[in-house]
């Protein structure tokens, strides 16, 4: 079991006779076993629980965790007691009131929603009574286990009782109804399956799910091979990468014997199924016998690895199981695809997102400095960029800026001002011609690349060219400033184009701004900035922020609604840059309901 589904709370008490507990456990294909590891953790302390309770308790809550997190998708809560009686019960709770679970029977729905990808029959068998109580916004499945467990000639051996999921799957030799199940089910499992493993940005998430969608339902077991470039090319363990199985104390034996037997690929590309030899001795004595096919999984006419199920006791997989699972792999295939593009497009993000900010941030001398920089997607380059470098001369500039925009259009425009911050002010250039000659970089640059697109729709025949054709002005608001220390303080000569305006916080708690406003670079043709100058004293403190901490909002409201940022700035009179620059992110993020939504940078100047 993998432990990374810790819950977030756990509550245990040992009773005279009776056990209780409670845990609130993700919506993740790890739910389920963390499940199983606190119920059997808290039946332990119970001297008089016998075997077979113990056994149907973890299969039962296994059960309604697993139901619930394929259904809902949302944090399940599980709460679960021993009672003076002996009797176990276990309710399961989650977020998503519109989806009940499949009637169990097969009959008609008990419910106003009838669903068959996923049941409850294990429930059914093995409970003395269960139901579903819907509430406002949740709804929670319950079932009571009778004192001792069902003692019933059609119930589980207590070594195998997870195996009674087996009746979820379909059964070469079951009636005609079970055949009706697949037909009617089929679409409504691939539905289910292809929501799980959507938007998934995480191979090992997808296969982990796999397992989950398989097993038991399916399959006794199943296992997964994934391949890159290093593995075709014979580089990489031959061993699965993921194992599964119903009862968890086979899976490091069954891992051991599949990494005898790796699957050998046929030529070409077909998906399978293919025989895989079946490893019956490493399963038991209930596995002596049984049949494994092989699934290569295959996207974008690419071979990403390979699926393996196995089921004991049959000598071959119904025709309908084995359709069922050749369409899941193929929506296997396409998320693991998608989650390593998303992987390749990530690492690129990242890279080029280090090479568009400081390695470190210079240390200026009577001067101290914090800095908080949180891009709202993590998973690009962030519109928002910052530096503080030293310029020579006994002299420091500083840079807060925000590109109009995200992504590969924010990375370019970063990439032109930052280097060009940093030569114009090592030779030499004062703070108002820097902003000049940024400003008409950026729209030389612009017209350039407007220039090139309408070439190249004229060399290949396109329409004529229309105002807005090709990439737009790039627009950047910048807060850039100049500081040079001196005994008894910094002098700081600073601009803002069209970047909320810097606040300088005193010691006695007063506030006050330090720019007036101007217009963005990128704009206007031959504008022409202005500078202006402060001196910072002990205990004077520079704020410095992009429109993600002003515009943070809150329903209709953003934080700098009637000086709200002020407001937060004279409240940390005292406090060290570090200090300030943590409570004013601190104040910014709980001021929200959610996430971020835009990109934050914020930087403190303390005079010291």
């Amino acid at each position: 079991m993998d432990m990374a589904a810790i819950p977030t709370q756990r509550e245990s008490e040992p009773r005279a006779r009776g056990v209780r507990g409670r845990a609130t456990l993700p919506g993740s294909p790890h739910a389920p076993g963390s499940a199983r590891a606190l119920v059997q953790a808290a039946l332990a302390e119970a001297s008089d629980v016998s075997a077979r309770l113990a056994d149907d308790a973890l299969a039962v809550v296994s059960e309604l965790v697993t139901n619930a997190v394929v259904h809902a998708g949302t944090d399940v809560e599980v709460d679960w007691r021993l009672e003076e009686d002996g009797a176990f019960v276990v309710e399961v709770h989650d977020r998503h009131p519109s989806r009940a679970p499949r009637d169990p029977l097969g009959g008609e729905a008990a419910y106003d929603t009838p669903e068959y990808g996923r049941g409850l029959r294990l429930v059914t068998t093995l409970a003395e009574s269960w139901g579903v109580t819907y509430r406002t916004g949740a709804k929670t499945v319950w079932a009571r286990l009778p004192p001792g467990g069902v003692e019933d000639p059609y119930a589980p051996a207590p070594d195998a009782a997870l195996a009674v999921a087996e009746d979820l799957a379909p059964q070469p030799h079951r009636s005609v109804g079970d055949r009706d199940w697949l037909g009617r089910g089929a679409l409504s499992f691939l539905a289910e399956a292809s929501d799980l493993l959507a938007g998934q940005l995480d191979e090992n998430l997808v296969t982990a799910l796999t397992g989950q969608l398989i097993v038991p339902r399916l399959a006794d077991w199943c296992a997964v091979w994934l391949e890159d470039e290093a593995t075709v090319r014979g580089g990489a363990d031959a061993g699965p990468d993921r194992v599964w199985h119903a009862s968890e104390n086979r899976i490091e034996e069954l891992r051991c014997a599949l990494e005898k037997e790796p699957p050998c690929p046929p030529d070409g590309m077909r998906s399978g199924p293919e025989p895989y030899p079946w490893p019956g001795h490493a399963l038991g004595s209930r596995g002596a016998d049984g049949t494994a096919l092989a699934y290569r999984l295959i996207a974008g006419g690419r071979p990403l690895g390979t699926l393996v199920i196995g089921r004991c006791g049959l000598a071959r997989f119904p025709d309908e199981v084995t359709g069922l699972v050749e369409d899941l792999g193929r929506r296997v295939a396409l998320a693991i695809g998608a989650a390593r593009q998303y992987a390749r497009q990530a690492t690129i993000s990242a890279v080029l997102q280090r090479g568009l900010l400081p390695g470190a941030v210079a240390e200026i001398p009577g001067l101290s400095s914090a800095l908080v920089y949180e891009p709202c997607d993590k998973g690009g380059p962030s519109g928002d960029f910052y530096d503080l470098f030293p310029a020579g001369d006994g002299r420091w500039c500083f840079a807060v800026g925000d590109v109009q925009g995200k992504g590969p259009e924010a990375a370019v425009v970063i990439g032109l001002a930052r280097p060009w911050l940093r030569l114009l002010a090592r030779e030499g250039y004062r703070v108002a011609d820097v902003l000049d000659r940024l400003n008409q970089l950026l729209l030389d640059d612009a017209t350039e690349a407007a220039d090139a697109a309408a070439r190249a729709l004229v060399a290949a025949g396109g329409r004529p060219v229309l105002p807005g054709d090709g990439p737009q002005t790039r627009f950047l608001s910048l807060l850039y400033g100049e500081l040079t220390p001196y005994d008894g303080g910094v002098r700081c000569t600073l601009a803002s184009a069209g970047h909320p305006l810097p606040l300088v916080l005193g010691p006695d708690g007063t506030v006050r701004t330090a720019a007036g406003p101007q217009t963005l670079l990128g704009v206007v043709e031959d504008e022409t900035y202005t500078s202006e100058t402060l001196d910072l004293r002990p205990g004077d403190s520079l704020l410095c922020v992009t429109d993600g901490v002003t515009e943070r909002r809150s329903g209709s409201r953003q934080f700098d609604d009637a000086d709200g940022l002020a407001l937060a700035l004279s409240g940390c009179a005292g406090l060290t840059a570090e200090l300030i620059a943590e409570r004013i992110r601190r104040l910014v993020d709980d001021f929200g309901d959610g996430p971020l939504e835009d990109d934050l940078a914020l930087l403190v100047l303390q005079a010291e």
